[in-house]
């Protein structure tokens, strides 16, 4: 561990088949002496939990969820709880529906930091496809509905409850039920914790956390760093897609708790399977050898 260069911070939360597969891609894609694997059991109590405590290769927390606590937030405390314990150069988040498919990948995200001594994190906003112009006039239009629903609450955690009430006419509009978004214009853009490399001496330096301000993981984080006149770099779609993929809100889409409506999940798991298909996935998941 003392050689390693990156920490990788993998919060958790009952999804067995995807965790399964993210850490054995990391495992076979990763120099097992350039990286420590963090990953956070977020209150699991699922078989999800019993799979993390048999691998000896990755340090296990195992964190309690705080009661109303808003899945966002319970992301985003997950990473601090393991940023206490990073001692190397960098430190990555990522999550369970993060995957590594080129073994250059972590070696390609240390040399895009390594650039200029001036960067203080590089990652992605999102791992998809830019939106159409309809969809970008209708994200703006999302927007400002958002921000204005809370101007009127004032307050994050009513403001989840408003967002997730099926009679909510915000909630039938958008089908959506979880907070995800920042709402100063100027800080809706960030380094997203799907994947952001930071460095952890600026870290310490400004005593930065990722769920500072309530706000959603690492947004606090970047605005801080740029603020102070350091370079946050975003790797475009098609560098990042050499080495990763994400399924953007695999988590939510499998787990009804986080209120999207029936028809989001259906598309979601539509799209969660042609995704896992490209990846050859049961060929993975049945390679138990990338356990040890």
């Amino acid at each position: 561990m003392s050689e390693a260069k990156v920490t990788i911070l993998i919060p958790n939360y009952k999804t067995l088949k995807l965790t399964k597969l993210c850490l054995r891609l990391i495992r076979k894609h990763t120099d097992s002496t350039m990286a420590h694997v963090i990953v956070i059991d977020n209150d699991s109590k699922d078989e999800s939990t019993q799979y993390l405590r048999s691998l000896k290769w990755i340090e296990l927390i195992e964190r309690k969820r705080v009661k109303g606590e808003i899945p966002a937030m319970s992301h985003s405390r997950a990473l601090d709880l393991a940023l206490k314990r990073v001692s190397t150069p960098y430190v990555l988040s990522i999550h369970t529906d993060t995957f590594v498919k080129n073994s250059f990948w972590l070696n390609a995200l240390i040399r895009e930091m390594e650039k200029d001594p001036d960067i203080a994190g590089v990652g992605s906003w999102k791992l998809e496809d830019p939106p159409s112009f309809y969809k970008r006039v209708w994200k703006i239009i999302e927007f400002r509905i958002r921000e204005a629903v809370y101007r009127i609450t004032k307050n994050e955690k009513q403001l989840y409850h408003v967002l997730s009430q099926k009679k909510s006419g915000y909630y039938d509009l958008f089908h959506k039920g979880s907070l995800n978004i920042n709402y100063n214009d100027k800080e809706y853009y960030y380094l997203r914790s799907h994947c952001a490399l930071f460095r952890m001496d600026l870290i310490r330096k400004y005593q930065l956390t990722f769920s500072a301000e309530g706000k959603t993981a690492g947004s606090h984080m970047h605005s801080v760093l740029m603020q102070n006149n350091h370079k946050m770099v975003f790797l475009s779609i098609g560098f990042l897609s050499r080495y990763l993929v994400h399924l953007n809100h695999a988590t939510m889409v499998l787990h009804s708790e986080f209120g999207i409506t029936n028809r989001t999940r259906r598309k979601g798991l539509k799209r969660i399977k042609k995704e896992l298909q490209h990846l050859k996935s049961d060929k993975i998941l049945k390679d138990t050898s990338l356990d040890y």
